[in-house]
């Protein structure tokens, strides 16, 4: 029989995605899965609409909103099965999109993570912001994808259809080995979202697991596109969580100079939106950093006790890709990693 594959969506008032995009995953033509909705105590009528349009969707009631890092764990601790696919809502998938992905892991017990080929929902000749075909980090702590580096996100023509081990992958589609993910202990709660599969990746990667991007699976991302700057929760969450996941995971000798060199940037970037007239980003990053130093010295932190481990991982490029990007003018990654693919 081939592996059980729990497809767990979170939803919170997402009634309306799960109308439009909710058919393409139950027409999945895997032959051993189940759908799970997580519920993080939505407000609209979710539940009513999937009890009597989905009566087979289990459904698991979280009893707030946790997030996307909490809500994940509460909920998977009472799903069995062998590999989580942990989906967004706004997602449409193809029906053969399950197969490719759990062939690659079967064969290779150390993969424990890995994703589809992201594509634009509302330009199909296009990558999706989140994910692309595959993340990357650079020496710096700052994600970048292969098809998408910053704002500038790249025409699909095939250039990246090998399948290839990668830094992290998507949080909107990803297929992830239960065991591995229960011996990494999860998202870590405290990022509540943005960055947290970046960070699990991350620790996935220092217990000796690997990352993959399979592009023969192909989905389709509605997804939000580039971070709204206006938007001070987002803002808040990514500048925090990216000093969060540095400080937990590099080795003590990088974290050192590297953290403080990256506040730096950080502040400019600040300024770079004060003096453009995003007030609301300025304020964003600099309550992100005290919420960092907060949480720096609050004893919450806990560091990763494999970060001491110096390997060259994959998908981690030592240069920094804000110089690349806006001092060399290199907008997309096959231009920034030359033939890595």
């Amino acid at each position: 029989m081939e592996p059980l594959v729990a497809i767990v969506i979170l939803n919170w008032n997402g009634k309306h995605y799960l109308e439009q995009f909710l058919p393409s995953v139950v027409a999945s033509t895997y032959s051993n899965i189940k759908i799970i909705i997580a519920d993080n105590a939505s407000t609209d009528d979710s539940i009513s609409f999937l009890r009597s349009s989905y009566p087979q969707i289990e459904i698991i009631k979280n009893d707030q909103n946790y997030g996307f890092a909490k809500g994940y764990n509460v909920a998977l601790k009472n799903v069995v099965a062998d590999y989580f696919i942990l989906l967004n809502s706004d997602v449409e998938v193809t029906p053969g999109w399950i197969e490719p992905i759990i062939t690659l892991m079967a064969l290779d017990k150390k993969i424990a993570a890995c994703q589809p080929k992201m594509i634009s929902y509302n330009d199909r000749n296009s990558f999706e912001y989140a994910g692309a075909c595959g993340g990357w980090l650079d020496g710096y702590g700052y994600p970048f994808c292969r098809g998408r580096i910053f704002e500038v996100v790249e025409k699909d023509v095939g250039q990246y259809d090998d399948v290839q081990q990668v830094f992290w992958a998507t949080g909107a589609a990803l297929c992830v080995r239960a065991s591995a993910f229960n011996e990494a202990r999860g998202f870590d709660d405290s990022f509540f979202a943005h960055q947290e599969e970046i960070d699990l990746c991350w620790r996935l990667q220092l217990l000796g697991y690997s990352i993959f991007v399979q592009p023969t699976s192909v989905v389709y991302h509605v997804g939000g596109g580039t971070l709204p700057m206006g938007n001070r929760r987002k803002v808040y969450l990514n500048f925090r969580n990216n000093l969060m996941m540095m400080a937990k995971n590099l080795p003590r000798s990088e974290s050192y100079w590297k953290i403080p060199f990256r506040m730096g940037l950080d502040v400019i970037a600040a300024y770079k939106n004060l003096f453009a007239g995003e007030v609301a980003a300025f304020s964003a990053i600099a309550r992100a950093h005290l919420s960092f130093y907060k949480w720096l010295f609050s004893g919450k932190r806990i560091r990763n006790e494999h970060a001491s481990n110096k390997v060259n991982l994959p998908g981690r490029w030592g240069g920094l890709i804000i110089w690349s990007y806006y001092i060399e003018k290199k907008k997309t990654f096959s231009t920034i990693l030359g033939n890595k693919k």
